[in-house]
C-alpha cells in the first residue's frame, strides 16, 4: 500500500525532566513509496538546540509531586514548515484539529524553551490575521492563522492552515520538548493537514496509522496514505466513528480477567487520541477498577501496584464491534519502578462521567501501544489490529 510514513521520538516526560528512550528518525525510501523517517534520543535533540541544562533545572523547580503526576508518555516527529523549511518536533494528536506551533509573536514562559517560528523567512507564508484558541485538558493555546509550505521528510504539503502560538499560559507547554501540535482529529471542515494531503491528492488513501514502540524498542511512526502489514497480523478490527468528532467511537463490553463488568452493557463512547497518554475511564468507575485489579494508593493519591506482580495481574477487554481487544497488565501497568518497588497505574479518570448519554472513555497511548492503529477518514472507523 502507497503511503508517507513519519517516523515518531517517543518522551517520558515527567513534569519536564525529559529522560531518554529510544527515540526516531533516519529516512529510508522503500520500493512501495514509504518514507521512514529515522528515531534519536531524545537528549540528542536537546544537546542539539543546547537547552538540555535549562529543561533539566526548570522541571527541578516544579516539586517531586508534579514529577510524579506527570510521569507519562508523548509521541512527536519532525516537520518543516516555510519556504526555505524552519524545523520543529511536532506531537501527532488525533484528540485535536489544529497545526501550530510556538512563534516569533509569542512572549509566554514556555516559548522561550523552544524554536520559534518566524514567518518573515518564508517565502509562501500568508495570513489574514484570524485568531485561534485552543483549551486542551492540561493547557492552552491563542495566537493567529496563516497558511505556509509543509515538509515531512520527501512529502510537500502546500498552503497547509497553521497556528502561529502568540500566548501559551502555565507551565504546560513549557517543560515540554515538542515545540506544537499536529491535530489529527476526524473533522474534516477543520482544515487538518490530512484534510490538506486528501485535497492535494498527494496520498493514495484517506487514511493514516500509527506503531507506537514501547520503551525499551525503536521504531514509533505515522504512516499516510495507507498502512504497513509488517506491524501486524490477522485481520484489523474495524469500529465505526462519529463523523466530526475526536474518533469517537461506541464499544459494546468491558471485561476484567473475562468477566463482565456491566457497566457497557448499553453501550460505552470513547474518543481514539494519541495525544492523551494514559487510558482514562468513567470517573465513576476508576476506584471500583482499580480495586478489581488489586492496586493500592500511594502517598500521593495515585493508584500503584507491586511491579513484581504485574505478570500476574488480570487482563482487561474492551468489546468493539464483536472483537475482544485484550490489555494486559504490562499495557495499563507504566514499567518504571519506585523506591518501595511499586509501579504506577496508567489508568486514571477522564473528565466526564458520560457523553452522549454513555460512559466516557479516553483511549490514549497505554491502549494504542497494544495496537496498530488506523485511522480511516474515508469510511468514518478505526481499525485496531494485533501486532506482529
Amino acid at each position: 500500500m502507497l503511503g508517507w510514513l513519519a517516523c515518531l521520538c517517543e518522551t517520558d516526560d515527567c513534569g519536564g525532566v525529559m529522560f531518554s528512550l529510544t527515540l526516531s528518525l533516519v529516512c529510508i525510501t522503500l520500493s512501495e513509496g514509504l518514507i521512514r523517517v529515522p528515531l534519536v534520543k531524545m537528549k540528542t535533540i536537546m544537546e542539539e538546540r543546547g537547552f538540555l541544562k535549562e529543561a533539566l533545572d526548570y522541571s527541578a523547580e516544579q516539586g517531586s509531586e508534579t514529577l510524579v503526576n506527570q510521569h507519562d508518555m508523548a509521541y512527536f516527529g519532525k516537520i518543516g514548515i516555510g519556504t526555505p523549511p524552519q524545523y520543529f518536533y511536532v506531537h501527532f494528536d488525533t484528540g485535536s484539529t489544529t497545526l501550530w506551533v510556538n512563534s516569533v509573536y509569542c512572549n509566554s514562559d514556555a516559548c522561550s524553551h523552544h524554536p520559534l517560528f518566524n514567518p518573515k523567512y518564508s517565502s509562501t507564508y500568508h495570513s489574514n490575521g484570524q485568531p485561534f484558541s485552543i483549551q486542551y485538558g492540561t493547557g492552552s493555546v491563542t495566537g493567529i492563522i496563516g497558511y505556509d509550505t509543509i515538509t515531512m521528510g520527501e512529502l510537500t504539503i502546500t498552503n497547509q492552515k497553521i497556528g502561529l502560538s502568540q500566548s501559551e499560559p502555565g507551565d504546560h507547554f513549557a517543560g515540554a520538548l515538542h515545540d506544537g501540535l499536529m491535530g489529527l482529529a476526524f473533522m474534516p471542515n477543520q482544515g487538518t493537514i490530512v484534510d490538506t494531503m486528501i485535497q492535494e491528492s498527494l496520498i493514495e488513501e484517506p487514511v493514516f496509522a500509527f506503531y507506537l514502540s514501547r520503551k525499551s524498542e525503536s521504531g514509533s511512526e505515522v504512516m499516510f496514505g495507507g498502512t504497513d502489514p509488517s506491524y501486524y497480523q490477522g485481520q484489523i478490527n474495524w469500529v465505526p466513528v462519529q463523523q466530526n468528532s475526536h474518533w469517537q467511537l461506541v464499544f459494546e463490553g468491558f471485561e476484567v480477567n473475562h468477566q463482565s463488568t456491566g457497566w457497557c452493557e448499553n453501550g460505552c463512547t470513547a474518543i481514539t487520541d494519541t495525544g492523551t497518554s494514559l487510558l482514562e475511564c468513567p470517573p465513576q468507575y476508576v476506584d471500583s477498577l482499580h480495586q478489581m485489579l488489586g492496586a493500592q494508593q500511594d502517598q500521593h493519591g495515585n493508584y500503584v501496584f507491586d511491579c513484581s506482580e504485574v505478570s500476574s495481574l488480570p487482563p482487561l477487554t474492551f468489546i468493539m464491534n464483536g472483537a475482544h481487544l485484550h490489555l494486559p497488565a504490562s499495557a495499563y501497568v507504566l514499567q518504571e519502578e519506585d523506591s518501595n518497588g511499586n509501579c504506577r497505574s496508567g489508568i486514571k479518570h477522564s473528565h466526564e462521567e458520560y457523553r452522549n448519554g454513555l460512559p466516557y472513555w479516553i483511549l490514549g497511548d497505554v491502549f494504542l501501544r497494544q495496537f496498530y492503529s488506523v485511522f480511516d477518514q474515508g469510511n468514518a472507523r478505526v481499525g485496531f489490529a494485533t501486532l506482529a
